[in-house]
């Protein structure tokens, strides 16, 4: 346990170096560019993580132009890099909107109902983490 404790410590001090810094593996320098720090989903919430069986699910979406997901929440965390285009993602609940472009990191909301639309002229592609009770799905329609 320690080891894996000291690993991820080691990790989180790496990936933690700003642009300026480089990680040198002898001839092939290694830069770090962090990308995003947060605490906070879009809506406010601390991030919580699940209690028990954690899996990580990596996916790539890409969302037609004008095209409007179905409203729908997540009861698990999940994470987004705005590999192209731009999502407006609103709060139907609140009525809040944030507006991501090219290079946003999204902390999605959990647990609250919400729907994105594709306002580009191109696809919008996103590269999504999502961190799950094993075997969940971590997208709920609403009925």
């Amino acid at each position: 346990m320690r080891i894996v404790l000291a690993s991820a410590l080691l990790l989180t001090v790496a990936l933690s170096a700003t642009a300026a810094n480089a990680l040198d593996s002898g001839a092939n320098p290694v830069v770090v560019t962090p990308l995003a720090d947060r605490t906070q989903t879009a809506s406010g919430q601390p991030i919580t993580l699940p209690q028990k069986n954690v899996e990580v699910i990596v996916s790539s979406f890409e969302i037609a132009v004008g095209a409007t997901l179905p409203i729908h929440k997540h009861p698990f965390p999940r994470y987004a890099y705005v590999e192209a285009g731009t999502l407006k993602v609103t709060n139907v609940e609140t009525g809040n909107s944030n507006t991501y472009k090219t290079g946003d990191f999204i902390v999605a909301m959990i647990g609250q109902w919400h729907q994105a639309t594709n306002l580009g002229d191109g696809p919008v592609k996103l590269l999504v983490i999502d961190q799950v009770e094993q075997g969940a799905k971590n997208t709920v329609l609403r009925q």
